[in-house]
């Protein structure tokens, strides 16, 4: 007989694991090439990447990645700086700055690797011309709350950049450009992860000022200008290689429960709001636990990809703390059923915790607490409710991220 806690945190730790760079950068390194490398890279597993990096190719190697504070790692010769994530601050900034000077100037004898994973976009942060960094940080912080989706948030991004969007590529030219990428993007579309500094861009300025217009984001004359400004950036791609994915995390999470003697059943990548997630999942577990869902017990419902959520109350949470607790209320404290909601770079929007636990007494654990979960949801405080249940998750920086996991067990 499984324990619930122990298997959903097990499968967990099983499906970040498969997407460390630890695991997945072997199989897909190209040998060291020739020549100067320049190793350059920004995201929650930039440093890991470069040390990994350095572990394989050796030295001498040169150059500099960008992680969010907390994300670093010990590395021989690539510098790793830290700066501000999911709002840009100036040590990004002036870090983005240094990473395109480095590029600059090069040779077709030289080669770049540019090592990019999830959370790269805030890192990366080198303003276009017109745009100031405060602009920056108010048009981001807007987005990020508006409901808006990774890749429509990105659009805007690489248009009010001069790094992302290919800005790093044209840079480099002639030298050689191999990317790795460890992607934190529903469907994988990598030129939206990091927004994609050494890949083409065709999105259009209309695409980029519907977006703002969209979620009702205001933005100055020069702001506008400099939208407007902007081209579509195609450029040479290089080497481009994809060392991790969600579906690996799901596999991994997968073959761990069968292992178990638990039945898999994944749903793949998912976007959407976060509370309408949670309520189709809630229906598809009961319909399980009743016995008349596509699998039997014991089960697990896996999935992946990233929810978004519109925040309109005053609390602290993410999108894993919005589904977990939409889900608790939605199961209504089934007996049979616990759920994990988790992101796999450790951090779940503006708290300290990976995730969350939903358990059969959860709710009733609240209400001994003096916590209404309906109240909470409706303020977005959803770190706070699970503070209070203990059921929060925290396992501090895992250095890869390859987005969120969900699990729904439901044991007979």
């Amino acid at each position: 007989m499984i324990e619930p806690r122990s298997f959903l945190r097990a499968l967990f730790d099983a499906a970040v694991d498969a997407a460390t760079p630890a695991s997945c950068m072997s199989p897909w390194l190209p040998s060291r090439p020739d020549g100067r490398v320049i190793v350059v890279g920004a995201g929650k597993a930039a440093a890991s990447m470069a040390k990994e990096l350095e572990n394989h190719w050796g030295g001498p190697l040169e150059g500099q990645v960008i992680v969010p504070y907390g994300h670093g790692a010990s590395c021989r010769w690539v510098k790793v700086i830290e700066a501000s994530h999911p709002v840009p601050d100036a040590a990004g900034t002036a870090a983005a700055a240094k990473i395109l000077e480095s590029v600059s100037d090069l040779s077709a004898d030289d080669t770049v690797a540019c090592l990019i994973s999830g959370g790269g976009s805030s890192l990366l942060c080198l303003p276009a011309d017109g745009v100031s960094l405060e602009e920056k940080q108010e048009i981001t912080s807007r987005l990020l709350t508006s409901g808006a989706a990774i890749h429509e948030i990105n659009c805007v991004r690489k248009k009010l950049s001069a790094i992302k969007g290919g800005g790093l590529a044209t840079a480099a030219t002639p030298a050689t450009v191999v990317t790795l990428v460890i992607s934190d993007v529903p469907g994988n579309d990598i030129s939206t992860v990091a927004s994609g500094p050494t890949l083409t861009d065709a999105s259009s300025p209309a695409e980029a000022l519907n977006i703002l217009g969209r979620y009702g984001v205001s933005i100055s004359d020069s702001v506008r200008a400099a939208i407007e400004s902007s081209d579509p950036v195609f450029v040479d791609e290089g080497d481009v290689r994809i060392l991790s994915t969600s579906d690996d995390a799901l596999l991994a999470a997968a073959a761990f429960a069968t292992e178990c003697d638990v039945t898999p059943y994944s749903l793949g990548d998912l976007a959407g709001d976060a509370r309408s997630l949670a309520n189709e999942h809630a229906e598809l577990a009961l319909q399980i636990a009743s016995g008349g869902g596509p699998v039997d017990p014991p089960c697990v419902i896996l999935s992946g990809g990233e929810t978004t959520v519109e925040v309109l109350g005053d609390g602290r949470g993410g999108r894993n703390g919005e589904y977990a607790l939409s889900l608790a209320i939605a199961l209504d404290e089934h007996p049979s059923i616990h759920a994990i909601a988790c992101d796999t770079d450790g951090i779940d929007g503006s708290g300290d915790n990976a995730g969350l636990y939903v358990t059969p007494n959860t709710l009733r654990r609240a209400e001994a607490a003096g916590v209404d979960a309906r109240e909470f949801l409706e303020r977005n405080d959803s770190y706070e409710f699970f503070a209070r249940t203990l059921d929060l998750i925290i396992t501090g920086p895992t250095r890869t991220n390859v987005n969120d996991l969900r699990a729904i067990l439901i044991t007979q």
